[in-house]
């Protein structure tokens, strides 16, 4: 790799991460593994990446944010160098094609207009300029645009919204409940028929309906979910715990002692702090 004066800078800032890039990439004296990169391979991390920072945020990991932050961009610095590779755009272009974008759609900042308006009026008038730009590439039907490669129930809750704008939504959360129960009874109907297919269509049905639930409730079902795979987690490896101080793996008991240990982990966690044990003998 090359002594570059810049690369050894360690207050080199962004700069600094663009030359070590272009460094790794070099055909002659890069890194072998960052040489055969393209896009395909790099986006799976970045999306990776992208999850590690969300979950520093969630946790107040405020020491780790900073790493996760740098880690996601290292991966669109690490795209922008793939794209100059093939001629397609540079760094440069990614930062002036979203500093256009932000300009474009605050014209209350940046602009004439007034600043003297709510933040819903402010979001009416985003996606105004938003749909005005999805005309300008052709995207004249109401879903389009909506990334494929978003995460299932993140795009259930995007095609949802497109679809509610123009009206194509129940207007009361209790329909919504309605048709929870209705696809939960479909979903035991297809699996008294034991066919697959037909038990992943009523599934997928299901989570559908659950997520547009979610928006009429005004839950990210994303965060929801996380925080639900949070709290399992925890009070698992609480089981865990009191399994070990008897001697015992998870292996070694069986439901209903795991099923005990679950509440008695459920009750600690509802209880007064300095009462963990209340309630329990």
């Amino acid at each position: 790799m090359p002594h570059d004066t810049l690369i050894h800078d360690t207050t080199g800032g962004l700069p600094r991460l663009l030359a070590i890039m272009r460094a790794l990439r070099d055909p002659e004296t890069g890194c072998p593994w960052d040489i055969e990169q393209d896009f395909d391979t790099i986006a799976p991390y970045t999306i990776e990446e992208a999850y590690e920072v969300a979950d520093a945020i969630e946790r107040n990991a405020w020491d780790e944010l900073k790493g996760e932050l740098g880690d996601l961009l290292l991966q669109v610095v690490f795209l922008g160098q793939i794209a100059a590779d093939k001629g397609l755009f540079d760094f440069a272009q990614i930062a002036d094609t979203i500093s256009d974008k932000m300009v474009a759609r605050h014209p209350h900042v940046f602009g004439d207009e007034s600043r003297d308006k709510s933040a819903q009026q402010q979001t009416r008038d985003w996606e105004t300029v938003k749909a005005a730009e999805r005309a300008s590439q052709a995207q004249t039907g109401t879903l389009d645009g909506v990334a494929a490669g978003l995460p299932a129930l993140m795009r259930a809750v995007k095609l949802q919204k497109r679809a509610a704008r123009v009206g194509f939504d129940w207007p009361q959360t209790s329909q919504v409940l309605d048709k929870v129960v209705e696809e939960a009874t479909e979903l035991s109907e297809a699996k008294a028929n034991a066919d697959p297919d037909h038990i992943e269509e009523e599934f997928g049905d299901l989570l559908f309906v659950m997520a547009n639930l979610a928006r009429h409730m005004q839950v990210d079902p994303e965060v929801a979910l996380r925080r639900a795979n949070a709290k399992f987690t925890r009070r698992f490896q609480r089981i865990e715990a009191l399994l070990a101080e008897a001697g015992k793996t998870p292996a070694q008991s069986d439901l209903s002692e795991m099923d005990a240990l679950w509440n008695r982990a459920k009750a600690e966690e509802k209880a007064p702090t300095g009462d963990s044990t209340k309630g329990h003998s």
